[in-house]
C-alpha cells in the first residue's frame, strides 16, 4: 500500500486538494493500493471556501514508497499565508532524504521552498504568485505557464485544477499509463493534459472523446498492445462490426486500431531506446518481429533528439 498524505494549510483551496484526492481515492477504488491521509498542525483547517476541515494534528512516519502532497492557499503574497512550523518543514525535508516524493499544488510549491526542497530543481506554481516564487527561492528555476514540473522526486503544478492533471502523472509513473486512462475516463476527465512536455502519453494523448465502445477498445489495445490483435476480436469485445468500430475509432481519435497500436508500441520502443536498449531489442519488447518495422515507423513519425542519439551510440 502507498499512503498519500495532504499536508493541510490553513486557507487552503478546497479543489488543490479535492481534485488531487478523487484521483487517488478512484486508483483506489480501482485496486491500486493507494491509502489516503490528511495531516496538519491544528485539528480543525480552515479553507479559502469557508468550510473547515478535520485533520489529524500528528504527522504520521513515513516510507520512501509514499507521497506527500501540500495543496496551495488563497494568497495575494506567499509571505500571507502557509506559515509551516520548523518541525514540519523537518518532516517534509526528511522524508524526501529518506526516498519519498513530495508534491505540491498552486501556492504549496512554497511550502517545499521553505523546507529547501525547491534548491537547485525546476519547479512551477500559479501564475499570479511564479514571479515571487522565484525571488524568494532564487537557486529554484520557476518554469512559467505550464501545468507540472517533474524533477526527480519533487513534483510541482500550478494553479487549482491543474493538481488532478499531477496527481494522474504520479498515478501513470507508479501503475503504468492505462491506469491513469481508466482513472481519468472514470472521472470524466478525458482530456487529461501532459506537464511542460509537448505531448502526453499516447494512452491518454487519444482519451479525449466520449465514445464508450471506443474508449472500451482502447482499454483492449493497451493491455496487450505487445501483441497480435485481430480487428474481428476488438469488434466483437465492443458490439460493433469491424466496419463500424473502424469508422467510430477513427472519428473518436484520429487513427485507426492498428495505428493506435503502432503509436503505443513506438512510444514505448523510444523510452527503452532512450534508456540504453538496443533498436533492435526494443522492436522485439514491444511486439515488432524485428527492427525494420519499427524503424519504418519511428521514420515516419519523426524521432525525437534522444533516439536520435541513441541510434548514432
Amino acid at each position: 500500500m502507498t499512503r498519500v498524505v495532504f499536508l493541510l494549510v490553513p486557507q487552503l483551496h478546497l479543489l488543490d486538494l479535492a481534485g488531487p484526492a478523487q484521483v487517488f481515492s478512484t486508483a483506489a477504488d480501482q485496486g491500486l493500493g493507494h491509502t489516503l491521509h490528511y495531516a496538519a498542525e491544528q485539528p480543525d483547517v480552515p479553507t479559502a471556501q469557508g468550510i473547515a476541515l478535520r485533520a489529524d494534528p500528528v504527522l504520521p512516519s513515513l516510507g520512501a514508497d509514499d507521497l506527500v502532497l501540500v495543496p496551495g492557499w488563497r494568497s495575494h503574497s506567499l509571505r500571507d499565508n502557509g506559515q509551516l512550523a520548523p518541525a514540519t518543514l523537518d518532516w517534509l525535508r526528511a522524508h524526501h532524504t529518506a526516498g519519498g516524493t513530495v508534491a505540491s499544488v498552486c501556492a504549496g510549491a512554497d511550502a517545499l521552498g521553505r523546507a529547501g526542497l525547491l534548491d537547485g530543481r525546476r519547479c512551477t506554481t500559479h501564475h499570479d504568485v511564479q514571479d515571487e516564487l522565484a525571488r524568494r527561492y532564487p537557486r529554484a528555476t520557476v518554469v512559467p505557464d505550464v501545468l507540472y514540473v517533474v524533477d526527480g522526486r519533487v513534483v510541482t503544478s500550478a494553479g487549482i485544477a491543474s493538481g488532478i492533471d499531477l496527481a494522474l502523472h504520479l498515478v501513470a509513473v507508479r501503475h503504468g499509463p492505462g491506469a491513469a486512462a481508466r482513472v481519468a475516463r472514470e472521472m470524466v476527465v478525458y482530456a487529461r493534459r501532459n506537464g511542460d512536455e509537448q505531448q502526453a502519453s499516447a494512452m491518454l494523448r487519444h482519451r479525449s472523446h466520449v465514445s464508450d465502445a471506443v474508449h472500451r477498445a482502447q482499454d483492449l489495445i493497451d493491455a496487450r498492445y505487445d501483441a497480435r490483435l485481430a480487428l474481428t476480436d476488438l469488434a466483437a469485445a465492443t458490439g460493433l462490426s469491424e466496419r463500424t468500430l473502424t469508422r467510430r475509432f477513427t472519428a473518436a481519435t484520429g487513427l485507426t486500431p492498428l495505428r493506435y497500436q503502432h503509436e503505443l508500441r513506438i512510444e514505448r520502443a523510444e523510452h527503452l531506446i532512450a534508456h540504453g536498449t538496443t533498436v533492435e531489442s526494443a522492436a522485439r519488447a514491444v511486439g515488432f518481429q524485428d527492427a525494420r518495422m519499427l524503424r519504418r515507423l519511428r521514420a515516419r513519425t519523426g524521432a525525437s533528439p534522444s533516439d536520435r542519439a541513441a541510434q548514432g551510440s
